[in-house]
């Protein structure tokens, strides 16, 4: 089953074709097929081991693969690094984070491939990262070591440095796992409003369904490496296909933006 979405003429931010990954030998995605238009909100959803956070990290160019993706009309493989790292973004659920970092260098990195080689930093590329820290709520922690921050002020500085880079692609592999509601809400708004500002493309993961259901135009259910739904939250989050795939027992409530999952506990 595709995935796809866009206007006839239009150049989608993503197409994957046929997509096959084997991790250690395993088959980890079988023939997935994905287009995702530029602007868009995708949120990949699917039980534990579906393949989700593989399918980013090979649209990331973070993992090799069996068959085709593209951003933005050009082969992914043709892409230099550099070049492809002021295309798209990610954010990693648990990134590698060098010991005795401050914040603000951390997140100086995003600018990166507008450093030349042996160069440095200039003006606009400590303002770029000065806006992106308040916007985050982060201005206070500059200083600070990474180490020293909660999970959740971590999270924001990861997607600190993911939004600093510039990337008109953003990859989210569970971006509001380690956050509070109240954090998980600002995050998701401030993604969806510099979406809707600068026209970002947004592909996530999530496993929080009424969340992925509230803020994603499209959800593409992935199981057993296959997607086995995609389309509106209102079409993919259904009782029958969540018992089918999740093997859960919820009902599903209809928001103002989106279905509600409810999990019920069994008889």
């Amino acid at each position: 089953m595709s995935a796809a979405a866009g206007r006839p003429g239009d150049t989608p931010a993503v197409v994957v074709r046929d997509l096959h990954v084997s991790l250690g030998g395993t088959p980890v995605l079988a023939g997935i097929d994905l287009t995702v238009a530029a602007g868009e909100w995708v949120t990949v959803i699917g039980p534990n081991g579906a393949g989700k956070s593989t399918l980013l990290r090979v649209v990331g160019g973070l993992l090799p693969a069996s068959g085709g993706v593209s951003l933005f009309g050009t082969p992914i493989g043709s892409l230099r690094r550099r070049d492809r790292a002021r295309v798209v973004a990610t954010v990693a659920q648990s990134p590698v984070v060098p010991p005795g970092m401050s914040v603000l260098d951390y997140v100086l990195l995003g600018r990166t491939p507008y450093i030349p080689p042996l160069g440095r930093e200039s003006a606009a590329d400590l303002a770029a990262v000065h806006e992106v820290l308040g916007r985050l709520d982060l201005g206070g922690f500059a200083q600070r070591e990474l180490a020293t921050l909660s999970g959740g002020e971590r999270q924001r500085v990861f997607l600190a440095r993911a939004l600093a880079q510039g990337a008109t692609l953003l990859l989210l592999d569970e971006p509001t796992s380690a956050l509070d509601i109240g954090h998980q809400q600002e995050v998701l708004e401030l993604v969806d409003q510099l979406r809707r500002e600068h026209g970002l493309t947004v592909v996530a993961t999530m496993h929080d369904l009424s969340i992925a259901g509230e803020y994603a135009d499209r959800l593409v259910l992935l199981a057993a490496g296959r997607v086995a739904a995609a389309g509106t939250p209102r079409e993919v989050l259904t009782e029958r296909l969540l018992a089918e795939h999740y093997r859960a027992t919820v009902r599903v409530v209809d928001g103002e933006h989106g279905p509600l999952v409810v999990p019920v506990r069994r008889p």
